[in-house]
């Protein structure tokens, strides 16, 4: 497996960039991979749907449904993929440090 170097510390990542290491995860980390996500900072309202998918996916052990995501975030689709253009399940997820949501193409 790849690896992704952030701050000195070598990450291991899947073919697609998912981070296989999740308590490796930290605020630099994402920051490093929304770059690489062509989200050149990460401002208050994308930090609203990390964390929110953070928490979800601790309380669940999966990522939520993209509907309930923009219900819960009050976020509307279109915002969604404005914050996150690659979406929200590649590139949301990613930079939230989930594993690769199933059906994630």
């Amino acid at each position: 497996m790849p690896f992704i170097k952030i701050d000195g510390l070598e990450i291991e990542v899947d073919e697609d960039g998912f981070i296989q290491e999740p308590d490796k995860w930290s605020p630099e980390v994402a920051a490093a991979l929304a770059k690489s996500e062509d989200v050149p900072e990460l401002t208050e309202a994308h930090w609203k749907v990390v964390n929110y998918l953070r928490d979800y996916y601790q309380q669940f052990g999966i990522a939520p449904m993209i509907r309930k995501l923009c219900k819960d975030t009050g976020f509307p689709l279109k915002e969604i993929y404005e914050l996150f253009p690659s979406g929200p399940a590649k590139g949301a997820c990613k930079i939230a440090g989930l594993p690769k949501p199933t059906g994630c193409v």
